[in-house]
Formats: structure tokens, C-alpha cells, sequence
């Protein structure tokens, strides 16, 4: 006789199998989090190099709007 299962088993074994394959594991964790680290400093680096030459143009309002958007970063970091 064939070793059949059930639909309800193989049903319940593939959705077992998803959950498996949908968890993150530890290392996918560390990386994301390492990229996210690198993507923050560049883009504060790019705002403070952007924020310097505002203030040696003497753009005001340059300043004030990259100054706003390195506040926001900042914030959204905490």
C-alpha cells in the first residue's frame, strides 16, 4: 500500500514549511542592520557637507531647510 496523506496533512505540512522559509534568521537581522547603520551615516554625512557649504555661501535659506532635514533624520534615528 502507498504511504498516501491526507489534503488536511499536506495542507498543514506545506504551511508549516512557509513559516519556516518566511522567519528571518538571526544573520538576515545583523545584516539589514548593518546596512540601515551604513545608509544613516551616508546620507548624515551628505546633510552635513550640504549644511557646511550653505553656511559658506551664507544661504539662509538653504541652511534652515538642510538644517530641518538633518533634525528629521536625527529624530527618526532615536
Amino acid at each position: 500500500m502507498k504511504n498516501e496523506k491526507s489534503y488536511t496533512e499536506i495542507m498543514k505540512a506545506r504551511g508549516r514549511m512557509k513559516k519556516k522559509d518566511i522567519e528571518p534568521s538571526i544573520l538576515d537581522i545583523y545584516i539589514q542592520m548593518i546596512i540601515d547603520e551604513a545608509i544613516f551615516k551616508r546620507k548624515k554625512n551628505l546633510l552635513e557637507e550640504k549644511i557646511n557649504a550653505a553656511i559658506d555661501s551664507g544661504d539662509r535659506s538653504l541652511f534652515c531647510k538642510l538644517a530641518l532635514e538633518y533634525k528629521q533624520l536625527l529624530t527618526f534615528a532615536s
